[in-house]
């Protein structure tokens, strides 16, 4: 319900929206009613994108956001919204991609942006602090002085929207196709030997780009493509950015060498690092990592389920207002744990501000982690945002039957099937939404949940699956499918409603939904269609390479599939 004048996010599902229900910043949600309120008023919109367990979204929420005085200025000056991420993904990709165009640097959470009463932007940062330091201006000062702007420059700024639309718009060139493995080594060449990951920190795990790796590893077999994999994989399960005592994997870590983690964990990292881990260890078959896969495949059964059972999204980082204090240890909490330096490096100084985040030498008893899971259950666990968001459960399924190759004995594949069950019965028999709205939709829910049938027929050879994925296919094409570009749109054609029509061909936090749907098509026999995406991808690929690796994949499984090669995303089997 719209009411300019209160903060209305009390009666809203999202957690993140619930989080700032309390704030005296009249928060509206993105709507009809407030988009055409801002244009009615001739009123900028001050838009704000997060999500639940974002650290620095906390941090400015608790300065700025619970201020009175800030707020004040934002009700008076702004049309205020407030956005979750994963609830609106085309929106934050949207925005995301204007905030890079504006100040040719990554943006990041929060967001926020400031938009013209048309909803089109035309400024925006991240973090902004409540008064002025390291050199970012305060908060208050921004607001005020991009208000002075708009009341100044309201038709230049306006007039803006053509060109803002035209730099967004993706470039495409007319190579129809190219040597994939060089722009893949080009990648690579940018890691870091040693340590994994690209060179210098903050390390996120890039997940697409060793999927990517294992693939062209398990095609040609040439271990430069193994090689990265390999090393990522050691310093991944071993260091803090793992969850040695619970398990599971935190987003990213601040150093270099995979030692301090952000402490959030996120379904999206942890059901692909389920599903490289998998693929690794049909290679590299060592008890120690099956310990690793199996401690988080259990983890997120146990931990991230929700009371709709399904998997909810992330767990916060913070816990007691502090950053990482669920997950650290002091020295005097572990020194009486018998023989724990074998396992694990213990200085009395600590690893990271005195605390000691746990850094694995060798895999423990389960007596010395069930002693260290004693000391954590007497903390306050996380906020856990329960959401459910459908790409990720069915990235799940595929990450259960992934596991299932490696632990056949551990229920995994039925679990798969349940799960999917689960869905059908809400989304399939029903309609297919992301998360809370029945009306919203992306092209990624699509993609991986056809992409999670064809992975249950493969593995059951039960081709109800098969037959039900080529049915969704043929729905995604008629909701999704640009017939003038050759190319799916993030959001359903006939119900966008920003001022952009949004195209993504890059991966992001999960692999890029065109690129899964191109491997849908191939492995379907949809050949016909998977041409016309494979055309496009070529295109963009050529100009757009650092960001397209599951595209590389993708385009080299119809390659192959075309040529009557037996592929699958694992790697394909070619003739001679």
């Amino acid at each position: 319900m719209f009411n300019i004048n209160k903060n209305i996010l009390s009666s809203n599902l999202s957690p993140y929206l619930k989080q700032h229900k309390d704030n005296p910043v009249n928060w509206q949600i993105w709507s009809k009613e407030t988009l055409d309120f801002a244009k009615i008023s001739k009123k900028p919109i001050l838009l704000s994108i997060g999500y639940a367990s974002c650290h620095w979204c906390h941090v400015m929420a608790h300065e700025s956001f619970e201020d009175n005085e800030t707020a004040r200025i934002m009700n008076n000056l702004f049309v205020n919204i407030k956005v979750d991420r994963e609830e609106r993904p085309d929106l934050d990709f949207i925005f995301q991609s204007s905030f890079q165009l504006f100040n040719q640097s990554g943006g990041g959470w929060p967001l926020t942006m400031f938009l013209d009463e048309n909803a089109v932007p035309f400024m925006g940062g991240t973090y902004f602090p409540k008064e002025s330091k390291n050199n970012l201006p305060s908060f208050k000062n921004i607001l005020q002085q991009v208000s002075i702007s708009y009341k100044e420059q309201r038709e230049n700024i306006i007039k803006q929207k053509s060109l803002i639309i035209k730099n967004l718009d993706l470039k495409k060139n007319s190579v129809l196709s190219q040597d994939l493995e060089p722009i893949l080594e080009m990648s690579l060449s940018h890691l870091d030997p040693v340590m994994g990951g690209y060179k210098g920190a903050p390390k996120f795990p890039t997940y697409n780009l060793y999927e990517t790796s294992l693939y062209f590893y398990n095609k040609t077999k040439n271990k430069k493509y193994f090689d990265p994999v390999n090393t990522v994989i050691k310093q991944l399960c071993s260091k803090g950015i793992y969850d040695h005592v619970e398990g599971g994997i935190s987003r990213y870590t601040v150093d270099e060498e995979w030692i301090v983690p952000h402490f959030e964990k996120m379904l999206y990292d942890n059901v692909q690092f389920i599903l490289l881990l998998s693929k690794y260890c049909k290679i590299n078959s060592e008890i120690y990592f099956k310990r690793k896969l199996e401690q988080t495949l259990e983890f997120l059964k146990k931990e991230f389920l929700n009371k709709e059972g399904f998997l909810g999204s992330a767990y916060d980082a913070d816990s007691e207002g502090e950053e990482g204090k669920y997950y650290v240890y002091s020295y005097e909490e572990l020194k009486n744990i018998k023989n724990l330096d074998k396992y694990f490096d213990l200085k009395p100084e600590g690893n990271w501000e005195s605390k000691i985040i746990l850094i694995e030498k060798e895999l423990p008893t389960k007596d010395v982690l069930n002693q260290l899971l004693k000391i954590r259950l007497k903390r306050k666990k996380p906020f856990f945002d329960d959401k459910t968001q459908l790409d990720l459960n069915c990235l799940w399924i595929s990450a259960l039957i992934s596991a299932h190759s490696i632990l056949p004995n551990s229920g995994y594949l039925k679990l798969a099937e349940e799960f999917f069950l689960k869905i059908e019965k809400k989304y399939i028999k029903n309609s297919i939404y992301h998360s809370y709205s029945k009306d919203i939709v992306f092209i990624e829910d699509y993609a991986f949940l056809i992409n999670a049938l064809i992975d249950l027929s493969d593995k059951t050879m039960n081709y109800k699956y098969k037959d039900l994925a080529k049915k969704l296919s043929i729905d995604a094409i008629d909701k999704f499918f640009i017939k003038d570009k050759n190319i799916f749109q993030k959001n359903p054609i006939i119900s966008n409603d920003v001022f952009f029509n949004p195209v993504d061909i890059g991966d992001n936090t999960i692999p890029n939904g065109n690129a899964i749907m191109l491997i849908n098509l191939s492995q379907l026999g949809m050949l016909q269609e998977a041409q016309k995406l494979s055309d496009s991808l070529n295109g963009y690929l050529n100009i757009y390479k650092n960001h397209m690796m599951t595209s590389l994949r993708a385009l080299d499984i119809f390659n192959n599939i075309q040529k009557k090669n037996n592929c699958t995303e694992t790697g394909c089997k070619v003739d001679g």
